[in-house]
């Protein structure tokens, strides 16, 4: 594959944006309520999908704070078996546009094609606006809400799926304009470049909780922009509490306690935030 400018990397492919809202943030024990995928097709036509999805189970209250999507707004739509044809006629072969896709939508959607006993068809690309804005030391914050900020794109209804998957859409060429040489490449070469060495990811994970909002007066607890709590201290500094009780039920129980430091409203937050996990 030839090497050309910056823009022409995405010319002859379907292009779309991708984001998810879900009941909550477990790949087992969670569901899909919303999908959105918007674009366009290699002939420049537009393409936009997005449905609310019954999970056929009650959406937590701490979810609907996120998304605000309610039980009443799903009761009477489709479950997400009964798009997988449409679904995979979209995906096939496209370039999948998501912020923090590759460790949340695309595993989530995944998950819920293996319960319905299939995988889904192969995307020709999936890239990650989150890992190609850290990658080009973007200042400031990488949530979406704070990139489309710093590249003053209008994101009205963020966490709703649609709005997300556009104004992600739109990220990306933002960050392409930015610094056109960087996209100077072939999409396999810029895919393998923006999936990164995993071990150079986890070596910067303590630098990126700088991203995440904190959620007690230390510090010591972020939040990612999925809801899940990160440590941001001790032996797991980086990673996330669902991990850590799945590795480590000790550790959290610790967390948990008064000898751990944290205060009992923090404790709380903890609790809380693990009762959600199955």
């Amino acid at each position: 594959m030839r090497k050309g400018m910056a823009g022409e990397i995405l010319e002859g492919y379907t292009v779309l944006g991708f984001d998810l809202e879900t009941t909550g943030i477990s790949t087992r024990g969670d569901r899909i309520i919303q999908f959105a995928f918007i674009g366009a097709d290699e002939r420049g036509d537009p393409i936009e999908f997005t449905k609310l999805v019954n999970p056929k189970r009650p959406i937590p209250e701490q979810s609907t704070r996120v998304h605000g999507i309610l039980d009443a707004d799903v009761e009477g739509e489709r479950e997400f078996t009964d798009y997988l044809d449409k679904l995979d006629e979209i995906i096939g072969g496209s370039i999948l546009v998501g912020h923090n896709i590759r460790a949340f939508d695309w595993p989530f959607l995944e998950a819920e094609y293996l319960r319905a006993g299939r995988i889904p068809a192969a995307p020709k690309a999936i890239l990650d606006t989150l890992l190609i804005a850290r990658s080009m030391q973007i200042p400031g914050r990488h949530r979406l809400g704070d990139l489309c900020m710093f590249f003053s794109i209008n994101l009205a209804r963020a966490h709703d799926a649609c709005a997300d998957a556009a104004a992600t859409l739109l990220l990306l060429w933002k960050l392409m304009e930015s610094e056109p040489n960087k996209f100077r490449t072939t999409l396999d070469e810029l895919e393998n470049w923006k999936k990164g060495d995993q071990s150079k990811e986890n070596d910067l994970l303590g630098p990126s909780l700088d991203d995440l909002e904190t959620i007690d007066p230390e510090g010591k607890l972020r939040l990612d922009e999925n809801g899940n709590i990160i440590l941001a201290f001790g032996r797991y500094k980086g990673r996330s509490l669902i991990e850590v009780k799945r590795i480590d039920r000790a550790y959290v129980g610790w967390i948990q306690s008064p000898a751990s430091g944290f205060s009992d409203d923090d404790i709380n937050k903890i609790k809380s935030h693990l009762s959600m996990i199955i």
